[in-house]
């Protein structure tokens, strides 16, 4: 299979290297392989789900939503075309219909009482809907199951629970992210997910960690927690955990 590296990936589609290196490192979309000296080469599979990344990010779903369903199981790529093709028909009517609006109110020189075409209601609906039959994860299914009940001050207490778990990765973070002590809170911190929001295997903690060190409020939580860089620290201590790297 043909594989291209990281700048032929960027000369082919428009997207610029350091977007592709976001996308690796929050895990919405990780190289093929990697060479010896570390570059990222991108096969055939890693294109297509580019390809469908740029399809969703045009129709201006959020990352960490595509990174949900592209994850989903049961996402049904031809479905999501289907529903795809029908967002940018919506898309392509509205905007032909402003079109028309601007001409008419050129025209004629003056207001228009016609306001219709500012009107997506029927397009934010259509994409919802998509959004909920891509987006409902086995994984979100359970966290619904598991926080129905739940008060406020259990989740205030859960979240404290976590961050105290970042702490103790925060003590160690001048330290090998190997070594045995950082690993033990891998699982740690892996048994505490499941127990209480979903069962978090080694590819959703390898998620996790990606998120954990990509700045924004996540990073900066952790950071405050265990100290600057600790979300960092754990990122590279999933990694060893769960790839061995």
């Amino acid at each position: 299979m043909h594989v291209r590296t990281v700048h032929e990936v960027s000369g082919l589609t428009g997207v610029s290297i350091r977007t592709l290196q976001y996308y690796d490192r929050i895990g919405l979309l990780h190289p093929a392989r990697r060479t010896e000296a570390g570059y990222r080469l991108y096969d055939d599979t890693a294109l297509e789900r580019l390809q469908q990344i740029l399809l969703l990010r045009d129709l201006e779903f959020k990352l960490q939503d595509i990174k949900t369903m592209l994850e989903n199981p049961s996402f049904d790529r031809m479905q999501a075309l289907d529903d795809q093709i029908a967002l940018l028909e919506m898309r392509k009517q509205h905007t032909e219909s402003l079109i028309a609006l601007a001409r008419e109110i050129r025209a004629k020189g003056g207001l228009i009482m016609d306001f219709s075409a500012f009107d997506t209601k029927k397009m934010e609906e259509y994409k919802a809907q998509a959004k909920a039959r891509w987006g409902q994860t086995r994984e979100y299914r359970e966290f619904e199951e598991k926080d129905q009940g739940r008060t406020p001050e259990d989740n205030r207490a859960l979240g404290e629970d976590m961050m105290a778990v970042f702490a103790s990765f925060g003590r160690l973070r001048d330290k090998d992210p190997g070594c045995a002590e950082a690993q033990a809170l891998v699982r740690q911190l892996q048994d505490f997910i499941t127990a209480h929001y979903y069962a978090c295997t080694d590819q959703i903690l390898l998620s996790l960690g990606e998120m954990y060190a990509s700045g924004g409020e996540f990073t900066q939580n952790i950071d405050r927690a265990g100290g600057e860089g600790t979300g960092e620290f754990v990122r590279r201590a999933i990694r060893h955990c769960c790839r061995g790297v």
